[in-house]
């Protein structure tokens, strides 16, 4: 039986996200980048995670709640992405490829919270 929240393009996006995170720092070894890409996947997984959470909450404002903590783990994603690239853990192709996603994630997770926020408050 398929998943109700799957149907959301922002979640299927969002998932999409954290899984070419997770792929790109399979390479990160040794002790320096052990911690960073536990940070990015982390940060990563966090978005879609919170959306699946939230949603299985039942309540607008509850999910909310969740959809607004998955905006704050991309924030904190972009950051990460920025830091990974200036610090040479991140070719430019790898780092717009991630970044292109992460945007597209930020814009639909944006207008998703509009959407729910208007229908708490009709």
């Amino acid at each position: 039986m398929e998943k109700a929240y799957r149907k959301f393009v922002v979640w299927q996006r969002a998932h999409e996200l954290a899984v070419a995170v997770f792929q790109e720092t399979k390479s990160f070894n040794g002790s320096d980048l052990r911690w960073f890409a536990s940070q990015l996947r982390r940060a990563a997984y966090s978005v879609p995670a919170n959306f699946v959470e939230g949603y299985a909450r039942g309540s607008r404002k509850e999910f909310l709640r969740y959809l607004n903590i998955a905006a704050a783990s991309l924030s904190e994603l972009e950051y990460g992405l920025e830091f990974g690239k200036s610090v040479g853990c991140f070719n430019n192709e790898q780092f717009e490829s991630l970044e292109r996603i992460r945007s597209e994630v930020g814009y639909l997770l944006h207008r998703f919270v509009l959407s729910v926020k208007q229908n708490i408050s009709t």
